[in-house]
């Protein structure tokens, strides 16, 4: 996809990119809330219905794969089981399900207009992996932001908790989810080039891993037996649901990366936030929900964190690359005015007979 919008500004694609994975990501989080609420299905099981996803969006990536042999118009990397690419990827392959089982746990425990709090810890986490894996050290900005962070998170968990409404169990797996999102795009930018830089490629060998990750957990937590006994199980409503999640599954999985590979991972976190900040404000409307003025100031700080922290580090990245230019160019300078200087002392020396 990245190929086909080359011929566009740079600014028009990131927005493209950014509006897309907005729409794809609010759809989904919606569609899996009505598919997790035990009381309309009785499904039960959480993790069975984020492996059908990742299952779905495998069989999608080896259908369009194979579509593209015969249909001229569609452009994809061809995507052969390589064991190797398989192993290496393999690792991130777990962040990947360790990222999607606590992003739907969360949203099971809790309401969508929570739901942004619940997980907005994400650029908290970004910048303490960032230093302990990266080894890249952070300001005392960013810090502060982070500190804004952490104290709007806080406000928001209490505000819950007033209203009776917070989930002890919900907040942990966003948590959980934060830590795992930041992971990811952290690790996705580091493996791309094992594929090529191809996104395409490299949503294929993550659905594929997971889909292997996730039989073991399955079946130790008895999901399989669960959901096989399920009352609703014959719905064909269930099922068509089921297969937009997949769809929407799969859609996410490959535009998060696209996202990542057109920006970086620090944009794709914020996008992330300000996307989440969006459908907060879509949940309670929906749900017909009435929050207090101090639950709206705690969306208020972390967004306020959030968007001072992008401000900052896109500054800091800025100063940065404008100092390793210009001690590239005095480099350049320096060997340009020692070779001149050996030319001289050479043209001084008496000529050979």
């Amino acid at each position: 996809m990245k190929e086909s919008l080359s011929h566009l500004p740079k600014p028009l694609i990131i927005f493209l990119v950014v509006a897309l994975y907005w729409i794809i990501s609010i759809s989904l989080v919606f569609i899996n809330k009505y598919l997790l609420s035990d009381e309309i299905f009785q499904l039960k099981t959480p993790l069975m219905i984020t492996w059908f996803q990742c299952v779905i969006s495998l069989l999608l990536c080896v259908s369009i794969n194979l579509l593209s042999k015969f249909v001229g118009i569609i452009n994809v990397p061809a995507c052969p089981i390589n064991y190797k690419i398989c192993e290496e990827s393999f690792p991130l392959a777990i962040i990947f399900v360790g990222m999607i089982i606590f992003n739907n746990l969360c949203l099971k425990h809790v309401g969508i207009s929570f739901y942004y709090i619940g997980r907005s810890l994400t650029t908290v986490f970004n910048v303490i992996f960032v230093y302990f894996i990266l080894r890249q050290r952070t300001s005392l900005r960013v810090i502060m932001c982070c500190v804004i962070i952490i104290a709007g998170f806080l406000l928001g968990v209490d505000q819950e908790n007033v209203t009776g409404t917070f989930s002890y169990l919900g907040g942990l797996y966003g948590i959980l989810a934060s830590a795992c999102v930041a992971l990811y795009s952290i690790y996705l930018k580091k493996l791309l080039p094992i594929v090529d830089e191809s996104v395409w490629r490299l949503t294929f060998y993550n659905n594929f891993n997971a889909c292997f990750v996730f039989i073991p957990i399955l079946i130790w937590n008895g999901e399989f037996g669960r959901f096989l006994s399920a009352p609703f199980l014959s719905d064909p409503k269930l099922w068509g649901l089921i297969g937009c999640s997949g769809l929407f599954g799969f859609a996410i999985g490959y535009v998060t990366g696209l996202q990542i590979q057109v920006t970086s991972p620090l944009t794709h976190n914020i996008s992330g936030t300000a996307k989440a900040a969006f459908q907060t404000l879509l949940g309670v409307l929906y749900y017909h929900e009435i929050k207090s003025l101090t639950w709206w100031l705690s969306n208020v700080i972390v967004l306020g964190g959030s968007m001072a922290y992008t401000h900052i580090r896109h500054s800091e990245m800025s100063a940065s690359k404008v100092k390793n230019t210009s001690m590239n160019n005095g480099s350049k300078s320096a060997k340009i005015a020692i070779s001149m200087d050996d030319s001289d002392k050479q043209a001084l020396l008496p000529s050979k007979p």
